[in-house]
């Protein structure tokens, strides 16, 4: 692979959904809020609230649910009184994801861009990550997490990158959007969403990254470079 040469300077991850399978933890998050308000589980067959709770920030999640509510402020204290490693056990890495991270490292910068706030560094250490991301962008660095763009431009500034110089992963429509608004080309994973591609697995990310320079390869072998 040292030979292959990336068509971008910086693949970004989404974190939830990319990186992470972690549904559960965000069904078992709420519903303990719920639990605390003496309010019954979340409809795990509404797909609205599936969507926002596992896509959204926790803010913009909080205002789905509470937004005036006379308990809003309670649920908001006593969300953050949950700690993250409460929800680690109902979390898993998705399959794939770090054999991909070794094979694109030292090809092409890694970046994070998540709705996540303040658990990412955690997440980073307690699942082995450490050292593979040169920038991390959370929801808590921004004013507007996404789907506005800002997030997503924020990384491009760090990087001193056009927009289409990076790949963005992600798998909810506030990512696509980030990355529509944003001009960052755009895989969707394991989701209907339009997209560059629709992939299932991590490896395609791999050779999506790669395709270009493989193809070049086998023209030159072939004889068939233009």
């Amino acid at each position: 692979m040292n030979e292959l040469k990336s068509r971008y300077k910086v693949v970004i991850y989404d974190c939830d959904g990319v990186i992470l399978d972690s549904i559960e933890s965000n069904y078992v998050f709420y519903n303990r809020v719920m639990g605390f308000l003496g309010r019954p589980e979340i409809d795990r067959s509404d797909s609205d609230a599936k969507r926002v709770l596992h896509t959204y920030s926790f803010n913009n999640v909080m205002e789905y649910f509470f937004a005036g509510d006379g308990q809003r402020d309670e649920a908001f204290n006593f969300a953050k009184t949950i700690h993250y490693r409460d929800l680690m056990p109902y979390m898993r890495m998705e399959d794939g994801f770090v054999s991909a991270l070794d094979e694109l490292r030292g090809h092409t910068a890694l970046a994070i861009c998540t709705n996540r706030a303040t658990s990412m560094d955690m997440i980073i250490e307690d699942f082995g990550l450490t050292g593979y991301f040169e920038y991390i962008m959370t929801a808590s660095q921004v004013s507007n997490p996404k789907p506005h763009p800002e997030p997503l431009l924020k990384v491009l500034d760090y990087f001193g990158i056009e927009p289409e110089e990076a790949l963005f992963i992600g798998d909810g429509e506030v990512d696509m959007q980030a990355a529509n608004s944003a001009g960052v080309p755009f895989i969707s994973y394991k989701s209907h969403l339009p997209g560059l591609a629709r992939i299932e697995h991590h490896s395609e990310i791999v050779r999506h990254v790669f395709s270009a320079q493989k193809e070049t390869d086998t023209a030159r072998r072939t004889g068939r470079v233009d």
